[in-house]
């Protein structure tokens, strides 16, 4: 004998209480977030209160010590409510992961219990003008200058933004080594010489600022370098296999939402005299929806499994999940407009919105294309 696959209890229950949160004090605040395109406060004080907001940082330094599988059924209840919303628990984890992978414990103590408690949240400055997929080739550097640093350079889609306190920020201090070159530090936004961009005008996620981060010889203490000289690359690649998870568990909620609305507009909604729910093609639509949805689960959270282990394998795991689900959600929230015909079209129901969020799970922190990449290397390596 052998027991059937299911969620520990404790993680139902985690399940249970943030979608009561979010069913009362995250949706209301949604379609308000993406139409005036303004960080929900609300949301987030909701998510802080009920300690949602930064599930994943250790008791010992005041978080809650969510796991890794934890941690994504917070941000897919969330999305399920409003993507825009779910990047509040995702880029704390994204912002923190270098520091709990690589940090000193000086530097872990200084900066995550203020993510823990709420005070503060946390972004990932990677991606620069010339430098998305192609990560290793940032001009940002990093001089040394006695005991401090000196950076200069710009960091594009950064998520949060201007509202995070603090930023991982990652620059060239040895242009000769190219990869191995780069190093990590912590960056605030009080620092003297940073600044932002406007705000992105984008597609979906528009209750998430997405802005340029400007570094004008910031001067920061050499002690904020996250890990050695020379070892920032290799960090952000790591914090990208588990932080690639957050994005599979988004993609998943942003879908589950989709199909739940779907699912009770077909059966209220009648034409030729019955409801839509009747019709064949109708199920054959809602069957296709739901079979890839729970596929993208399971991969997901076979995925944050192996994160919490920190399995050899997480990478091609990371990538697979975070490709397949994003690939699902937009294909489902794309056949939920269908379902709702004109309607779905209209602001008036939050299908489209839905839709919007989907595209970006298909392109930020690694685009698909480079997810295939990731995956066939794995697998060519064995």
């Amino acid at each position: 004998m052998f027991d059937v696959y299911e969620l520990p209890e404790e993680h139902t229950a985690i399940r249970e209480a943030v979608r009561a949160v979010c069913d009362g004090k995250v949706a209301p605040n949604a379609a308000a977030a993406d139409e005036l395109g303004e960080f929900p406060q609300a949301s987030y004080d909701a998510l802080r209160a009920a300690d949602f907001h930064a599930p994943h940082i250790p008791a010992e330094y005041g978080g809650a010590g969510a796991d890794a599988l934890a941690t994504a059924i917070v941000i897919e209840e969330v999305a399920r409510a409003c993507a825009a919303s779910s990047l509040i628990p995702a880029v704390n984890k994204l912002g923190t992961m270098p520091l709990l992978l690589a940090g000193s414990d000086a530097l872990k103590r200084r900066y995550l219990p203020q993510v823990a408690s709420g005070e503060a949240m946390f972004s990932y400055c990677l991606s620069e003008p010339d430098a998305g997929s192609d990560a290793a080739g940032m001009k940002t550097r990093a001089v040394l200058d006695g005991d401090a640093y000196v950076l200069n350079g710009v960091k594009r889609w950064i998520t949060n933004a201007g509202v995070s306190e603090y930023y991982t920020v990652f620059a060239v201090t040895d242009p000769a080594a190219r990869s191995r070159g780069i190093s990590a530090f912590v960056v605030e936004k009080s620092d003297p010489g940073v600044s932002f961009g406007a705000p992105e005008k984008k597609l979906g996620i528009k209750g998430s600022p997405t802005r340029e981060v400007y570094l004008d010889n910031v001067r920061i203490p050499a002690d904020r370098m996250i890990g050695e000289p020379g070892t920032g690359f290799a960090t952000a690649m790591q914090t990208l296999d588990h932080t690639r998870v957050t994005i599979a568990a988004q993609a998943v909620g942003i879908a589950q939402g989709a199909l739940d609305f779907a699912l009770g507009y077909v059966q209220e909604r009648k034409q030729f005299g019955k409801a839509i729910a009747d019709f064949q093609g109708i199920q054959f639509m809602l069957a296709d929806m739901g079979m890839k949805l729970e596929a993208a689960r399971q991969l997901t959270y076979a995925a944050a499994g192996r994160s919490e282990r920190g399995d050899k394998d997480l990478t091609y795991f990371g990538a697979a999940a975070k490709c397949f689900a994003s690939d699902a959600a937009m294909q489902i929230t794309t056949d939920a407009v269908q379902l709702l015909g004109g309607y779905g079209y209209t602001k008036d129901f939050p299908l489209e919105r839905m839709m919007r969020d989907a595209k970006i799970t298909q392109i930020y922190e690694g685009t698909n294309q480079v997810q295939r990449i990731v995956m066939a290397r794995q697998l060519l390596a064995g």
